[in-house]
């Protein structure tokens, strides 16, 4: 039986990706701040009581991710999912960036926590079967994409984890561990907001789609929802 790890599940996107694989018969381990305060999340954890496992996890604080590593230390971990993060302030444009902590928060948590992630369990992941690692980016992150301004901080800390991304497919190529960028799509959700084009539910189906297909060619690229590559 496959297993995955996805962070950020306690709605939205990583609560649907959770859903899905579960359905299609795979073992999850999902973490959320707070899996109890998921109505949604507690209930799947009813429907799937041998295969989904729930685990409180800050991705902002590095010694819960090591802890929570340690107590998965035998596991072995076909897909990794950094699905995590925030948002940060909105209506931040030039002239009125003000809040250098609430920047720094936004890197913390969509920027660094990746990162920390990856190395907690990298050895897990490199004793899978698939061994793959996917962090959902965002388009706004691509400066070659970028014809629109503004967007200053939650732009720059997924333009920051797109290196981080880029660099860690290249230094876990030797354990064979394909690593990769994915664009989620402009999805339905908190953070996407009312005007969005697609559902959690196709915008999970698109990850799934593509992280299932990955091949070595596709090691360390900027993946868009629809298998396309976005220019970094």
């Amino acid at each position: 039986m496959k297993t995955a790890l996805i962070t950020g599940t306690n709605r939205g996107i990583g609560l649907e990706l959770a859903r899905q694989l579960l359905e299609d018969g795979w073992r999850v381990h999902a973490t959320a701040r707070d899996p109890k305060g998921s109505a949604e999340l507690k209930a799947l954890a009813v429907d799937h009581p041998d295969t989904l496992q729930l685990h409180a996890l800050d991705v902002g604080n590095a010694e819960a991710i090591r802890a929570l590593s340690d107590r998965l230390a035998d596991e072995s971990i076909d897909w990794l999912i950094n699905n995590a993060g925030i948002y940060g302030p909105r209506g931040v444009a030039f002239g009125n960036v003000q809040d250098v902590e609430a920047w720094l928060e936004v890197f913390r948590i969509n920027s660094i926590a990746p990162m920390l992630i990856m190395q907690a369990f990298v050895e897990q992941v490199a004793r899978s079967g698939e061994k793959k690692i996917g962090i959902l980016s965002s388009k706004v992150g691509s400066m070659g994409d970028n014809g629109s301004g503004g967007g200053y901080i939650y732009r720059s800390s997924k333009a920051a984890v797109n290196a981080v991304i880029k660099s860690a497919s290249i230094d876990l190529e030797p354990l064979g561990i394909n690593v990769v960028a994915l664009h989620p799509g402009w999805v339905l959700t908190d953070m996407g907001g009312p005007h969005a084009e697609i559902t959690t539910a196709q915008s999970a189906a698109g990850l799934r789609r593509n992280m299932a297909g990955l091949t070595e060619a596709d090691r360390g690229r900027f993946i868009d929802i629809d298998g396309t590559t976005i220019p970094w």
